[in-house]
């Protein structure tokens, strides 16, 4: 206490008084931290330093004032609050002069806040010499004796009250202060510094050591985590890039080794980068950099080589994959770097495992799984897909076709569609889709059968199959080689690709979209489907059970046919929009080829070995209710074939025993809503020959004769044949489109007029 008195040495003339309050401050029983061996620590540094100051006097009288009022637990700035306070109130009883005061007052209170300067306090606009100087001496401390260093932390813990925040805060702190310079001076830098931060690193392990970190360090484990799974996914989906073809058609001298040295170096370099990841040394950095370097370089040299796509020539499915694993070994190394760019000195207190860490290393390998189903797999098949198609239209609008006569003249003739013919064809609100080889649609005006737009694949050659769905404004198209894609009826762009898990489902109905899937062992599933492809129900009845469904407007009725056990046939009636089930009941019969009638259902119940059905039979699709019952005459012999007309049921068969000894076809036309018989024609065409249907109920089929191609039209109104002009091909069918009846040329689609 006298040597500390002696430190005064005449700083305030006649302040023996003042002298003895402030230590008396200092020396407090009742004080835990910033005793007196502090306060002289503080001093003994402003004594080397107190030559870079301006105003030496006010320098030191802040020194002795800083921490004269302290209250356990405080905030420094309280404290620093307090003290300038008393030392305006005590200074002017010893003649100080109030700007010597002030500048006192100022200083204390600068001592509030004694974080690490800034990296650009080297040349600050304004230097604060005095400032400077105070703070450094104050911060001296830390460059104390190491034990007198510990001493000095553990009160200052001690005072703080409770234990586990001071723990964190002091942490906090001693972090923020290693990352910072520590001292503001020139000089203080040079002679404290490296002892300050010898204090402080072995404080902070010490702190380290006694803090629960459950979650320090996900940072670091999370980079090392995605360095290490996105070098493996890298290599995986590399993998995947070598069974598959740069271009399509592939070229027989195609280059295969780049994808299996991209997955064997990708491979080779995942424990590489995790140890790098787990290193700060200018090696590991190397290491990371250079496989950063190399996915880049990859990605340019595999962006210069894309193939040029034109009608003949596609880009296969290795050009996405490859450059998505070079994207993720991009990754890879780019978080190895980081990771250790980021280990700076205080890394080496991060806790060796904890949950942080741990939750790190599951969640990582997890999203790069998910990414890979979720992201990269759907992403390479949508770049292939818009990468190898085309649209070409004409920018002609939609026509209005005029209903056919059949009077033996031509409406229209397309341009040729070499390889398709009527039979093929499809109706739409917006014209009549053509299916071609080479994978192309095109779309004719149903009014003048000009070319209104045409869908071309440079990836596939097959023929597609065609249905119109989303009441005639969708074409929905399946390719063999790649699934179903959803057209625009009007303009030909592709709405949308159904999942590829669905590629494999059969359509059991086109208007409202139903979808089957056949299982080799299990039950078949049947799938409400919305036109894009999302399935909205999936119905599963049981084992050994096939399915067989159609839709009306809100309703679907499936015929389920039991092959095993016990369990007898049933038709189970399912709303249409949530798959819900609405009723079910026994089928005593194994009901055939159901037909949508006026918002019914109608069956074939069959009439033992025989095709030609006993009965047809109406069911309301709501409720399950038999609305009617239409006896099939027993002398009919021919496999009764149903069409839809509107509200009438068309039935077509042959009225005679001798199955196809008597060329004579009988049409039947039932009211769907009474189910009775509205009109019934028999007429001398062969039941041999294909028919088609019109929307207003005329049934028609081509014959040749020895001189020409006929067309057979049966109605209401009874019976007629009609000589076809030359170059109608009588040996494909027609086919009614509404009122609409197409045939074909020998390579073109002629309309009916």
């Amino acid at each position: 206490m006298v040597e500390l008195r002696a430190r005064w040495d005449g700083l305030v003339p006649g302040s023996a008084r003042l002298v003895d309050e402030l230590v008396s401050r200092y020396v407090d029983r009742d004080r835990r931290a910033y005793r007196d061996h502090y306060l002289d620590t503080v001093l003994t540094a402003l004594d080397s330093l107190i030559q870079l100051s301006t105003d030496p006097t006010s320098v030191r009288l802040a020194a002795w004032f800083h921490r004269a009022v302290h209250e356990p637990g405080g905030p420094p700035a309280e404290d620093a609050e307090s003290s300038a306070r008393l030392a305006e109130e005590l200074l002017p009883r010893y003649g100080v002069p109030p700007i010597r005061i002030a500048e006192v007052a100022r200083l204390i209170r600068l001592t509030g806040d004694l974080a690490a300067p800034p990296p650009d306090s080297y040349a600050p606009p304004r230097r604060d010499a005095n400032g400077d100087v105070l703070l450094d001496a104050v911060n001296a401390v830390l460059a104390a004796d190491p034990s007198r260093y510990a001493v000095h932390t553990a009160e200052v813990r001690r005072d703080a009250g409770d234990r586990r925040a001071a723990l964190e805060r002091r942490y906090d702190e001693v972090r923020q202060l290693l990352d910072g310079h520590l001292y503001r001076t020139q000089l203080a830098r040079q002679r404290l510094s490296p002892v300050a931060r010898v204090n402080l690193e072995s404080e902070l392990a010490l702190l380290d050591s006694e803090l629960p970190a459950p979650w320090r360090g996900w940072q670091q484990a999370a980079l090392t985590a995605t360095a290490t799974f996105s070098a493996i996914a890298a290599a995986i989906v590399a993998i995947a890039a070598s069974g598959a073809s740069w271009q399509v058609p592939a070229l027989e001298d195609e280059v295969g080794w780049p994808p299996v040295v991209l997955a064997a170096v990708a491979l080779v370099s995942a424990p590489a980068l995790f140890r790098c990841a787990r290193s700060a040394s200018q090696r590991s950095r190397l290491i990371a950099g250079s496989a950063l370097a190399t996915g880049v370089t990859g990605l340019l040299v595999a962006w210069a080589q894309l193939p040029r796509t034109n009608p003949a020539v596609g880009v296969g499915l290795r050009v996405p994959l490859l450059i998505s694993a070079l994207l993720l070994f991009v990754l890879a190394g780019t978080a190895a770097l980081v990771a250790s760019l980021l280990r700076t000195r205080a890394a080496r207190y991060l806790p060796a495992r904890n949950v942080g860490q741990q939750l790190s290393w599951l969640v990582v390998p997890a999203v790069v799984a998910l990414a890979l189903l979720l992201i990269i797999q759907p992403l390479a098949r949508n770049y292939v897909l818009s990468a190898n198609e085309r649209v070409e239209d004409s920018g002609r609008p939609a026509g209005k076709p005029s209903a056919s006569a059949v009077d033996g003249t031509v409406a229209w003739v397309s341009k040729s569609v070499r390889g398709s013919g009527a039979e093929e064809a499809i109706g739409t609100k917006h014209g009549i889709a053509i299916p071609r080889q080479s994978g192309v649609i095109e779309m004719l005006d149903a009014a003048t059968g000009v070319l209104r737009w045409r869908y071309s694949r440079s990836d596939s050659d097959e023929k597609p199959n065609l249905v119109a769905t989303g009441d005639g404004e969708y074409v929905l198209a399946e390719f063999d080689d790649i699934g179903y894609l959803l057209l625009d009826a009007d303009t030909g762009e592709r709405k949308a690709a159904w999942p590829g898990r669905t590629r494999d489902y059969v359509l059991h109905q086109a208007d409202p979209l139903l979808t089957g899937e056949r299982v080799a062992r299990g039950s078949d599933k049947l799938r409400g489907v919305d036109p894009d492809g999302d399935e909205r129900w999936t119905f599963e009845p049981g084992r050994c059970t096939g399915i067989g469904a159609v839709a009306t407007s809100d309703t679907v009725v499936t015929f389920l046919g039991r092959s095993c056990g016990e369990e007898r046939d049933e038709l189970v009636g399912l709303d249409l929009k949530s798959g819900k089930q609405l009723w079910s009941k026994d089928a005593t019969d194994n009901y055939r080829r159901p037909v949508v009638v006026a918002g019914l259902v109608v069956v074939a119940e069959p009439g033992g070995d025989s095709d030609v059905p006993a009965a047809l039979t109406a069911i309301e699709p709501r409720t399950g209710e038999l609305k009617w019952r239409w006896p099939v005459p027993r002398d009919w012999a021919c496999r009764t074939l149903m069409n839809a007309a509107g509200r009438y049921l068309v039935v077509v068969d042959c009225p005679t025993a001798r199955k196809f000894e008597v060329g004579r076809t009988v049409v039947t036309a039932i009211d769907a809503t009474t189910g009775r018989t509205a009109w019934q024609t028999t007429a001398p065409v062969s039941p041999r020959m294909k028919v088609t249907v019109t929307a207003d109920g005329r049934v028609i089929s081509l014959s040749r004769s020895d001189d020409a191609c006929w067309a057979n039209v049966i109605s209401r109104t009874g019976f007629r044949q009609v000589r076809l002009p030359t170059g109608i091909s009588c040996s494909r069918d027609a086919r009614a489109i509404g009122n609409l009846v197409l045939t074909s040329g020998s390579d073109t689609i002629i309309a009916l007029r």
